[in-house]
């Protein structure tokens, strides 16, 4: 590569962007997080309906995963992430939430500018921006679980709906269809030597970036390795029952000339290796399979372990 350090850009949200970054950043410092935009529960979508921001949860907790582990870094990350407690109308609101909504509003509403100035106040490992310039909204269409329903297909609106709601996800869109993207997520893009897609919810935090016109055009265009790093388990609500395969078969539906290189998928997560090594193939894309999860048996990614799988990966980029 000529260089110690591959150039990477992580998409995601919530937790399963805070694992791939937690991997990450033990090989590279020079990583930037995109972050979905599309919550519109709890705080962030409270702080949404009351002011025309883009909802700050997952770009908290993106720079939380990155925050620096010297000096005043972890307790400034603790802070980030503090819940207030109370009843009030500031009772559960993260205070990095607030921060990051502070800050954007002193600067004209420049999200980039204010995630910036948090970054090097925590000494982030890398960058954080978001997916689109303004919020968005995703539009499911979700299939009952109920044989007797006689509605089979609703139109559910909404995030948090969309995870509230029983049944299996069929299709979704984002709203609106062709949102402004910042050009510093373009330009990180275009000089990755890694993208990475996943863990997460997959309907919600991962398919959606491909939903945006101008992202997946610049994912098109780049000569960038594309990661996929497979959920552990199924999600309720989103992909009940759903094989790794079966995630992949939807990726693949949703790539729209986005080339894949390599799935990494948790070897002992994985029933019919047979079937899934198929689904990698008709990708064009190569499988790792490696011990990603973590030891107590939970459903989450120990960040030690996925950063020796993607470390293999990109020692071949």
């Amino acid at each position: 590569m000529g260089r110690t350090e591959p150039r990477v850009v992580a998409f995601g949200g919530g937790h399963g962007l805070a694992a791939a970054l937690s991997a990450w950043r033990r090989i590279t410092a020079q990583l930037t997080a995109v972050v979905t935009v599309a919550d519109d529960g709890g705080s962030s979508g409270r702080i949404r309906q009351e002011m025309p921001v883009l909802p700050p949860g997952d770009l908290r907790m993106a720079l939380a995963a990155l925050a620096g582990d010297q000096d005043r870094g972890p307790d400034l990350a603790a802070l980030l992430q503090h819940r207030l407690g109370g009843s009030g109308v500031l009772a559960g609101h993260p205070v990095g939430n607030l921060m990051i909504t502070g800050l954007t509003e002193m600067h004209g509403g420049d999200t980039a500018r204010a995630l910036a100035e948090l970054g090097e106040l925590l000494g982030c490992c890398g960058r954080v921006l978001p997916m689109a310039d303004v919020p968005l909204d995703l539009v499911a269409q979700v299939e009952s679980v109920d044989p007797d329903d006689p509605q089979r297909l609703r139109r559910i609106r909404g995030q948090a709906a969309i995870a509230a709601t029983p049944g299996h996800v069929r299709d979704i869109v984002v709203t609106p269809p062709d949102p402004p993207v910042h050009p510093d997520v373009l330009a990180a893009i275009a000089a990755a030597d890694v993208v990475s897609l996943g863990p997460g919810s997959w309907y919600t935090s991962v398919l959606p970036h491909l939903l945006v016109p101008r992202l997946r055009a610049a994912l098109a265009a780049t000569q960038a390795r594309v990661v996929v790093v497979l959920n552990l388990v199924p999600q309720p609500g989103e992909t009940d029952g759903f094989s790794p395969e079966e995630h992949l078969n939807v990726l693949q539906a949703h790539l729209g000339g986005v080339a894949l290189h390599t799935v990494i998928a948790d070897a002992d997560s994985v029933v019919d290796r047979r079937g899934l090594l198929s689904a990698v193939r008709a990708c064009g894309a190569e499988l790792v399979l490696a011990p990603v999860a973590e030891l107590d048996g939970a459903p989450r990614h120990d960040p030690v372990r996925l950063s020796a799988a993607l470390a293999s990966v990109v020692g071949g980029v």
